[in-house]
């Protein structure tokens, strides 16, 4: 019996199709037609002012970390219950992640907790939509009007989930994804960077392209293209983006399919809930999600590892999550943290994330088997 992945990429068919066109087309290198119709798709979908394609995730949080103009000694506020890259974008310019708690019900940075974080030098607020449920933007926002911060959401996980009916990522002043190929639309590396501020887009365009003013160029804005600004090379490749237009082709059925498993699990898992054995993501009423992860809750960091142990012996592989960040050995040297840690260093040592991929159907069963005998 073949061991059952914790994640298998899923391809619609058009992919190589695609990557084949752009080759006819002979342009490889970034901002080809593919990219174009990539960049229409996000713009159409979530409203943005100006989406643009990077070739992570992590290079579109290295561009929002430029376009806030952080300087060192800026302090940014953000979850410690998160990927490294939500702070080493802003590390890298001088910055200084200051942590908050995570709420217990989302695994969301808790907005209760932020305002009280802000001190003289904050200048950016970093909301991680955890599992691609959105965090409670309506109070993020206000507390960043007032203060006058820009907030930047790390959306990597939000793709076609929404907050009281606006898509993840458009809601701050800019907004980060990722398509890589654990997410749910992919391009096996991969990003875009949401520009949903006007006065940003421009600079965004620039900071892109190398610090040069080419895109305005190639729009007869200018008469030649010269070094303007800071910036770095963050597009991706042309034969990346004909991938990703394959995906967001099918974006809505692979949302729809992954949706379908995560209501699976969610419903024969509610028995071992109410039997005190596992907790269940819970969902507020106002969010859309993607169907990213099924995570379950366990009583212990102990009981997690011999869960893990036993199912992996049955042929499932389950994984854990984030490390926080305020106990890695760097973010101990280059980051503080605003009070307690409480529910970020319990929820992490027992956070189980169960396989979870488009072509799972089959298998789902089995896996749901091992985790009951293991528990």
């Amino acid at each position: 019996m073949q061991p059952i992945p914790f994640n298998k990429p899923f391809m619609t068919g058009r992919e190589l199709w695609y990557i084949a066109q752009a080759h006819t087309n002979g342009h490889l290198s970034g901002d080809g037609q593919f990219t174009k119709q990539c960049h229409g798709w996000l713009e159409q979908r979530t409203g943005a002012r100006r989406a643009l394609l990077t070739h992570s995730c992590t290079a579109a949080l290295e561009m929002a970390a430029l376009l806030a103009e952080l300087q060192p000694g800026d302090e940014v506020i953000m979850p410690s219950y998160t990927f490294v890259s939500t702070a080493n974008a802003f590390v890298m310019r001088g910055a200084v992640p200051v942590f908050v708690d995570i709420r217990p019900d989302t695994l969301n940075i808790d907005e209760t907790k932020i305002e009280a974080a802000i001190t003289a030098r904050t200048k950016v607020i970093v909301p991680v939509h955890y599992a691609g449920v959105a965090c409670e933007m309506d109070t993020i926002m206000d507390i960043a009007a007032r203060h006058q911060l820009i907030v930047i959401e790390d959306a990597a996980q939000g793709i076609m989930s929404t907050y009281k009916g606006r898509q993840l990522g458009s809601i701050g002043h800019l907004g980060a994804y990722s398509f890589h190929e654990t997410k749910n639309v992919i391009a096996g590396e991969g990003g875009a960077l949401l520009v949903n501020d006007p006065q940003l887009a421009e600079r965004a365009e620039i900071i892109r392209e190398k610090g040069t003013n080419r895109s305005q160029f190639f729009r007869g804005q200018v008469d030649k293209y010269t070094w303007v600004d800071i910036g770095s090379s963050y597009l991706p490749g042309e034969v990346i983006a004909a991938f990703l237009w394959a995906q967001m082709e099918e974006a809505e059925s692979i949302t729809a399919r992954r949706l379908a498993l995560w209501d699976h699990y969610h419903a024969a898992l509610a028995p071992l809930e109410a039997a005190g054995k596992l907790r269940r993501p819970l969902l507020p009423p106002d969010c859309r999600h993607n169907a990213h992860m099924y995570y379950i809750l366990l009583d212990s960091l102990e009981q997690r590892t011999q869960v893990i142990a036993d199912m992996k012996r049955q042929g499932v592989n389950c994984v854990f999550h984030y490390v926080p960040l305020h106990s890695a050995p760097y973010g101990v040297k280059n980051s503080r943290q605003h009070g307690a840690m409480t529910h970020t260093d319990q929820l992490s040592d027992r956070l189980l994330r169960l396989p979870l991929w488009v072509g799972l159907e089959a298998e789902q069963e089995r896996v749901l088997r091992a985790l009951r005998e293991a528990l």
